[in-house]
């Protein structure tokens, strides 16, 4: 086990801020952070949106977020390493093409957070988490090999899915990539699997960043009260949710973290905001400010999702003659002021509504205002991993490139 702490500072004199932070809790090495922040405020620009929050926004949600559980420290160490074993073990197990492994692995850690200001704000909190994870390496006869992963995340032990079902999972994921060929460029419907549907929904994300918007580097920018997805997308950003890895009572000003629908059938309804990007754009913020010890606070997700529909996985695919599924991307190919989308991928044919055989060194190529609008299905199989979640996803379109 290892722990660290640490302090920062942001101060502001008059319209010129700076920021500085600090290991020493020394008194010494406290004089000496903050003397350093204040120098650095003399010789910085003035900005006239700087400045905290007023004081009739600053506030901290009361009741149990359910954020922290102390059995995420119950396992000895020992028991630890049995964790990542038993979810390498299981993998390796499963078949006789799981020839080898990048390890498991499991990790458990806590924090807290406090937050204090010139307006009489404190507010502190505390979170746990701890993983499970296995990476397992396949190989077919003719020796080609394949390597995928699963894992499992929670804010407390008891909710941690077994290293057996873990290392199982990650098994059949890396099995079902061997025997991976190339496919002929076409236009056909793409379906995107749970963990990578993420990605699209963190385009929008960054479409609605006030950042991106107030520099007029989102393609999203002037679009509030539009159309700019199908009918059937409901994006939401909530702060609030129990239990979420997004989840916190206040944000990393000290505004109450809320609920912001980002999205309602398809028409942007709100951008993501800090104080600053708030005051810029002429707006209120939406509590989604994230800063770490120093630094001017950046944008974050609360709990960001997209809310799921009616129909499985396995029903969309269904209804598809010829398309892609889509499990893993490579690289970054997304211009947030064009729109223009391109990124390789890799992942399994649909033919006759089933998957029918494993495909690699592809492109998948379109333009994001055409995508979101193209968003024909979603499935009920939302599942939080992380902050941003999102279901499996179909969007029509979309240029597959192969051969």
């Amino acid at each position: 086990e290892s722990g660290s702490k640490a302090i920062g500072v942001r101060v502001f004199n008059g319209k010129r801020a700076a920021s500085t932070y600090s290991s020493d809790f020394s008194h010494n090495g406290l004089d000496r952070m903050l003397k350093s922040a204040l120098e650095l405020s003399r010789i910085t620009s003035e900005d006239p949106y700087a400045g905290i929050p007023d004081p009739d926004q600053l506030g901290s949600l009361g009741g149990n977020l359910d954020l922290y559980s102390a059995d995420v420290y119950s396992l000895p160490g020992h028991e630890r390493i049995s964790y990542a074993r038993r979810a390498e073990k299981a993998a390796l197990d499963y078949d006789a093409r799981i020839k080898n492994s990048d390890g498991g692995s499991f990790d458990a850690a806590t924090g807290r957070k406090i937050l204090a200001n010139s307006h009489g704000f404190v507010g502190e909190y505390q979170r746990s988490y701890c993983s499970v994870a296995a990476v397992p390496i396949a190989q077919s006869e003719t020796g080609a090999m394949q390597r995928d992963y699963w894992f499992s995340v929670a804010r407390c032990l008891s909710r941690l899915e077994s290293p057996e079902h873990v290392g199982k999972v990650a098994a059949e994921r890396t099995l079902r990539r061997l025997g991976a060929k190339k496919v002929k460029t076409a236009h056909v419907p793409v379906v995107f699997d749970p963990l990578v549907a993420t990605s699209i929904l963190e385009h929008i994300f960054e479409g609605v960043n006030g950042d991106s918007v107030y520099r007029g580097a989102s393609f999203l920018a002037g679009k509030l009260g539009q159309k700019i997805a199908s009918e059937n997308v409901n994006v939401i950003d909530d702060g609030t949710m129990p239990g979420g890895f997004g989840t916190a009572p206040f944000d990393g000003e000290g505004i109450p973290t809320r609920r912001t629908v980002v999205i309602e059938n398809g028409v942007l309804k709100s951008y993501v905001l800090n104080t600053y990007t708030a005051r810029k754009l002429g707006l209120q913020t939406t509590a989604n400010a994230s800063r770490g010890l120093a630094g001017t606070p950046g944008i974050g997700p609360g709990n960001y999702f997209l809310q799921p529909g009616t129909k499985t996985q396995q029903q969309i695919i269904g209804e598809i003659k010829e398309g892609l599924y889509v499990t893993e991307f490579l690289g970054h190919g997304a211009n947030l002021v064009t729109g223009d989308y391109s990124r390789g991928a890799s992942g399994l044919w649909i033919s006759g509504g089933e998957l029918a055989f494993p495909v690699e060194e592809i492109t998948v190529a379109g333009n994001l205002k055409e995508m979101f609008l193209n968003i024909s299905e979603i499935a009920n199989d939302l599942e939080f991993r992380g902050a941003v979640a999102s279901p499996t996803i179909r969007i029509d379109g979309l240029t597959v490139g192969g051969e």
